[in-house]
């Protein structure tokens, strides 16, 4: 028997569907394809926090639900979902469980559909949807690549800003011990993985819900980076995302101090100005996310910096969101993920008027883009010239050229021709710059035989999460 699987929405879902994978591959004996009219069971691993994610969803099962006119079909939903939408899915898919109800997928696929009492109670509690998370995150992964993985430490979000879902999809926070995801850490790194990446709604919260039991997000990272200096390990560990409230100077003076702790920091603001953010209950306003910036940049000046930001938020004027045009060249962001904001079912600004017209939020989404462009292509420029480590990901759309990502998560393709490069560390002279993206030359390749190289987009110029 075959199987697809879907998966939409963010990196912890992209994490999930490994796992996923695990209990159909391992435990059940399904065997992937990538043709979805091969398989005998299709699954999808969801995301209300988008609209369009979740059309998605709709789409795809009014397609499968009309081939089992002509076949024998199994099809089940999970991962970030609304109750609203996991009520009207019951009505659509076989099968519909919260991801921490995965280890009992088994059972549920060979009574055909029957969703188990505890699965159809974790649809009107979006905290009970952490009941058995422990049981979830130990199974292992079936990792996508071979090189870059993800490590999920944290499952679930207590902030509620009023534009988010994901508390109501994922339900209160709760943190994974630290001695398993130290465990995993270590496991990836002797298997040669080069870029592992902790994921978390708010990973800088980690430890919080069990303060005096576990260790904080800091002591965390402090672990992994005297694991690898003390192993000589050549890896970047990265983490995403944190909030701005529960970033301390900690956690930035201990990511300057390891090695392989990467440089690259992804700090969403999500607008740039304070009354905005006092409507979204981000529970931080502008001065202390620039004093972060600056800690940031006096610490490890070599460093990038990413953000999430929305565009045409509930009541937001025209003053507002040229507040966040000026932050957006304050920060010089190096990358930025800019988003129009639509209303999700159960947070709280779905109950205020949507009053930004369509139209407006398009225009204000253009304006921002053309904001990033212009900031990271001017920090990509200061690269030119320099020979920096990358590491290699794979063919480029521009043939004859691998794409490859420095440790800043900055995108650079070079000619090559060398496949063997693909997962490997290697030495690239940059040559040139474009809005989003560098081009280089070779230089060397192969592991930790050359020194560390700084990247220095992030460093502050004459004239920044």
């Amino acid at each position: 028997m075959r199987y697809h699987l879907i998966t939409l929405g963010c990196q912890m879902n992209l994490s999930d569907s490994e796992r996923v994978k695990t209990v159909l591959e391992d435990q059940m004996g399904y065997l992937w394809t990538d043709n979805e009219d091969e398989a005998g069971l299709l699954g999808i691993v969801a995301c209300s926090v988008r609209q369009k994610a979740i059309d998605k969803v709709y789409s795809r099962i009014a397609k499968w639900n009309k081939a089992k006119r002509k076949r024998n079909l199994i099809t089940f939903v999970s991962g970030c979902i609304l109750p609203q939408d996991k009520e009207r899915f019951l009505k659509l898919f076989d099968i519909v469980f919260p991801m921490s109800e995965l280890p009992q997928l088994p059972e549920m696929v060979s009574q055909y559909g029957v969703v188990n009492p505890v699965g159809i109670h974790s649809i009107n509690s979006g905290n009970l949807a952490n009941r058995n998370i422990r049981e979830f995150w130990n199974i292992d992964p079936h990792y996508q690549s071979t090189f870059e993985a993800f490590v999920p430490i944290q499952n679930g979000c207590d902030k509620f800003c009023t534009f988010c879902a994901v508390p109501y999809t994922r339900g209160r926070e709760v943190s994974r011990p630290s001695g398993e995801i130290v465990q995993e850490v270590k496991l990836l790194v002797d298997k040669g993985y080069r870029s592992i990446t902790l994921l978390g709604q708010n990973v800088n919260s980690y430890g919080l819900d069990k303060q005096g039991e576990e260790l904080g997000f800091a002591g965390l990272l402090r672990e992994i980076g005297e694991y690898g200096r003390r192993e000589g390990k050549d890896f970047w560990l990265y983490f995403t995302s944190p909030h701005p409230r529960d970033m301390t100077d900690e956690v930035i003076d201990v990511i300057g101090e390891y090695d392989c702790l990467a440089k690259q920091i992804h700090l969403p603001v999500q607008s740039g100005d304070d009354r905005v953010l006092v409507r979204m209950n981000r529970k931080h306003n502008i001065d202390r996310y620039r004093s972060i910036v600056e800690k940031i940049r006096s610490t490890i000046p070599q460093a990038s910096l990413f953000t999430d930001i929305i565009v045409g938020f509930t009541g937001e004027t025209d003053e507002q969101f040229e507040n966040t045009r000026r932050i957006m060249r304050e920060f010089r962001y190096n990358m930025a993920y800019i988003a129009m904001y639509s209303p999700r079912p159960g947070a709280a600004s779905s109950r205020w008027a949507d009053d930004i017209p369509l139209e407006v939020k398009k225009q204000r989404y253009h304006l921002l883009s053309e904001d990033l462009a212009e900031v990271s292509h001017r920090e990509l420029q200061k690269l030119i010239g320099q020979t920096l480590k990358v590491l290699v990901r794979g063919r480029d759309r521009k043939p004859g050229y691998l794409s490859a990502l420095t440790e800043g998560r900055l995108i650079v393709r070079f000619p090559s021709d060398d496949l063997d490069l693909i997962g490997q560390f290697a030495q690239v002279r940059f040559t040139g710059a474009a809005e989003f993206s560098a081009e280089g030359a070779l230089v060397a390749s192969g592991g930790s035989a050359f020194g560390r190289e700084w990247l220095v987009a992030g460093l502050p110029s004459a004239d920044s999460g």
